[in-house]
């Protein structure tokens, strides 16, 4: 009788060590990758105050980052290279990963960083969206009005900015709607992206590293075929090479890009998808109070009273799920809205 009853207790302690270090790897990499992403397309570099335009160069930085590590975690591993699903379903992924991360980057040109993180949190209409198209699931009432809620706390938050809190590249309603347009894009291509990789993992006996390391290679393919037809690739290596201050920002960026990626996969196969998303709404309110703090964007009462229209509805949404009126058994998965809501460096 004592052994059976010993062995949950051991398995609450090691799952409250994987907890620890799921949060703690995620708050620190993606906090850190929120502020290396806004000081590299915010904050201008040397004396004559040069702004760093290509974001698609640090797309490129980061997914040939982290191609390599995955490709050195499945060899060390000992698993096999060859790809487990169609290779055009991973080059899908990595398109839309593309297009989410390039939007992710130029809105940051016309949009604050506190405006983008609290807008990202939008994204669960989306992904419901694409859940119904794609996966053919179905949302009960109470999702479709805390996604209601969200989108008028995020719509709150980015029609009502403080009047000092301008863009670097220029200023005006036009700069702003281009902003705006561009996170109403991102948010389209993430929900398809994070919506796709659930059923690539659901449809195929797939690694977490086998996919990362796919779609990261077709990014790398595609984002420098289009630094090359652009004519970026020469002048965005140029930039970095006069300002070392902008090539040390750019590796950390690939650095924490790359952690991230890996503490995102583990902490939506080891917790699901809830855990996950409650993981996110602390560190995007952490993200919005650093980059305030230190960026020295200023908040009007509007905002505020956004923020907590959006903070407060994800947080009741979670806590309401936390609590099933019935154990469920321990194989069950939780049909999630927002699985997998994966960020995307």
């Amino acid at each position: 009788m004592g052994e059976p009853s010993s062995l949950p207790g051991g398995f609450k302690g090691s799952k409250l060590w994987k907890g620890i270090f799921a949060v703690s790897g995620i708050m620190t990499t993606l906090v850190a990758y929120g502020f290396l992403q806004e000081k590299i397309m915010r904050v201008p570099y040397g004396v004559n105050k040069e702004y760093f335009k290509y974001s698609l160069f640090l797309v490129f930085c980061n997914r040939i980052t982290t191609s390599a590590v995955s490709a050195c975690f499945l060899l060390a591993s000992k698993k096999a290279l060859d790809p487990v699903a169609p290779v055009y379903k991973y080059c899908l992924v990595s398109v839309s990963n593309i297009l989410t991360t390039t939007c992710q980057y130029e809105a940051l040109k016309y949009v604050s960083f506190p405006v983008q993180t609290l807008a990202k949190c939008a994204k669960m209409i989306p992904v419901m969206v694409w859940g119904t198209i794609i996966m053919q699931k179905k949302y009960k009432g109470q999702d479709y009005f805390f996604a209601f809620l969200v989108t008028v706390g995020c719509s709150i938050f980015i029609l009502y900015p403080a009047g000092s809190d301008i863009s670097p590249y220029g200023r005006g309603r036009e700069n702003t709607v281009w902003g705006v347009s561009l996170m109403m894009g991102y948010l389209g291509f993430d929900g398809f992206t994070s919506t796709f990789q659930d059923k690539l993992f659901k449809g195929y006996d797939m690694e977490i590293h086998n996919q990362i390391f796919y779609t990261t290679m077709c990014s790398c393919v595609l984002s420098l075929s289009g630094l090359i037809l652009q004519g970026h690739l020469p002048p965005a290596i140029e930039f970095v090479s006069r300002h070392n201050d902008c090539f040390l920002d750019i590796v950390l960026l690939s650095t924490v890009a790359t952690a991230s990626q890996f503490f995102i996969s583990y902490t939506i196969r080891t917790f699901g998808a809830l855990t996950f998303a409650t993981i996110m709404t602390t560190r995007q309110l952490v993200s919005i109070l650093l980059s305030c703090l230190w960026f020295s964007h200023p908040l009007s009462w509007e905002q505020f009273i956004g923020a907590v229209i959006v903070f407060g509805s994800l947080y009741a949404k979670s806590f309401l799920r936390k609590t099933p009126q019935k154990p469920p058994p321990s194989d069950e998965r939780i049909n999630e809205v927002s699985i997998p809501v994966k960020e995307n460096p």
